[in-house]
């Protein structure tokens, strides 16, 4: 599994999330939500320090990553972050 996050999409976080330069997000399963992989779980976000990753990218001086613990989600897809102009916002996928 990879992460891939645009710059843009990157910037868009930092400025949402108040984030600096060294911070870390943690893309986390959760139950419940919409536009998931798994039937009734989606992807949820935290600024946290990561602890056993699976997978990572800096972008922005920001640590995207996720956790072993949530890699069974992912199955063989990888997560990809990008910025949709329309809605002036990140936007999750999969690929």
């Amino acid at each position: 599994m990879n992460i891939t996050v645009s710059e843009e999409a990157a910037q868009w976080y930092k400025e949402e999330m108040d984030l600096t330069e060294g911070d870390a997000i943690q893309f986390f399963v959760r139950y419940g939500g919409s536009g998931g992989l798994q039937p009734g779980l989606s992807l949820g976000m935290k600024i946290e320090t990561p602890y056993e990753p699976v997978a990572e990218t800096n972008v922005e001086g920001i640590l995207f990553f996720v956790e072993k613990a949530d890699e069974w989600y992912f199955d063989t897809y990888s997560l990809k972050i990008t910025y949709d102009e329309n809605l002036e916002e990140a936007a999750i996928g999969y690929e």
